[in-house]
């Protein structure tokens, strides 16, 4: 076996020692999260184990209400709750046209128990939303919606750690590339290059073609940021456990982004084929329409691929972990954690094939726009 088999070796058993050693961490955080908090209020991710009423025993149970659960988690959120109690508030900035720009922690809504009096607005947390509160105490509906929110919410801030961290990694690399001219790769960068390789040779270059190195930071940049944010995604403490790419709102701007890239580098033949197909001329107002639809579809239909695998995948674990308290009974517990394990090392593949798929039909989209007329 030659130096380089067994290198390939050792990477290949490194990562499956990695995936499961994440995988276990996953469950077993998220198995003692649950039970650490058995008293914490219904406000946090937490209250997956909330299944005792916070006045005793002697007051009555409280129904455990897996569906209110599993969307807490999903949704974004306007405080990162870390262990037990422990929360970590995140700024509320927002723009009102009376009051203007007014910054201030969410920490002042106390889990949406209290209301926030502003400059000149009462501002109150409800359900993850902030409302302005009238005089009669009530929420005004029509003053909220000239609300501009642009809160540093938890998948916001989620994004920023994975922007450091996608930062640190290719700076780092960029580094050991200008020190270590001609040389063979060594740490960081050995991980970093078969991955820059493949998206460039099994990628770029089949859908693309001799333009791909113009679309080459395009790509390495969305493919980066969907995995980062989706790995991240699978720890459930902190930096992770966010739903970043289970957001509609960031997979809408990623295809957005996509859009607008295929769009802009169109050439002529493209744009032909839209506005003047080759077809009867009595065809041509369906087809025309058929292909303008196209334009938006593809986008689309990335959006709602990325968007929807990976909410799926967070549904399916914490509702595996539910089955312990719907049960009520521990000896559910191991078939419960044992499903989560598979689930979990099932989602560190679907964190990298989403990020693969996004990517590659990206290129496709683009290969289609540049492609030269034979």
């Amino acid at each position: 076996m030659d130096c380089s088999h067994v290198f390939e070796f050792k990477v290949k058993r490194l990562i499956v020692v990695f995936t499961l050693f994440l995988a276990f961490l996953s469950v077993s955080s998220r198995v003692f999260a649950q039970a650490d908090t058995a008293s914490v209020p219904a406000d946090t991710a937490a209250t997956a184990a909330h299944v005792e009423s916070a006045h005793g025993a002697g007051h009555g149970e409280e129904k455990f209400e897996p569906t209110k659960v599993i969307m807490e988690h999903i949704a974004d959120s306007h405080v990162w709750h870390l262990w037990g109690h422990l929360s970590v508030p995140l700024p509320v900035i927002l723009y009102t046209p009376d009051a203007g720009l007014e910054f201030f922690s969410s920490g002042h809504f106390h889990h949406g128990e209290h209301d926030y009096a502003g400059a000149k607005n009462t501002y109150r947390l409800v359900e993850d939303k902030i409302k302005i509160v009238g005089a009669d105490g009530k929420v005004d509906e029509a003053a909220s919606s000239k609300i501009l929110d642009f809160s540093i919410t938890k998948n916001v801030a989620a994004m920023f750690i994975a922007i450091a961290v996608i930062l640190i990694i290719f700076i780092s690399v960029a580094g050991a590339y200008k020190k270590r001219v001609g040389k063979a790769p060594k740490g960081l960068q050995s991980f970093v290059e078969p991955i820059i390789l493949f998206v460039r040779d099994d990628i770029a270059k089949p859908n693309i073609g001799h333009k791909h190195a113009k679309f080459m930071p395009y790509l390495l940049t969305v493919f980066f940021f969907i995995w980062i944010n989706n790995v991240l995604g699978l720890i459930p403490i902190f930096p992770g456990g966010a739903n970043v790419t289970g957001n509609i709102s960031l997979t809408f701007v990623l295809s957005l982004f996509t859009m607008i890239v295929v769009n802009i580098n169109g050439n002529k033949y493209y744009w032909k084929h839209i506005f003047l197909p080759s077809v009867p001329f009595w065809l041509w107002p369906l087809m025309v329409v058929v292909e303008v639809v196209g334009v938006i579809s593809k986008p689309f239909a990335l959006m709602v691929r990325l968007f929807a695998n990976i909410t799926a995948g967070h549904i399916i674990v914490l509702s595996l972990i539910s089955l312990i308290f719907i049960f009520k009974t521990l000896a559910i517990a191991p078939v419960s954690v044992a499903f989560v394990l598979f689930m979990d090392v099932l989602e560190l593949l679907v964190a990298f094939l989403q990020a693969f798929i996004f990517t590659l039909l990206t290129a496709l989209f683009i290969g289609m726009a540049v492609e030269e007329h034979h």
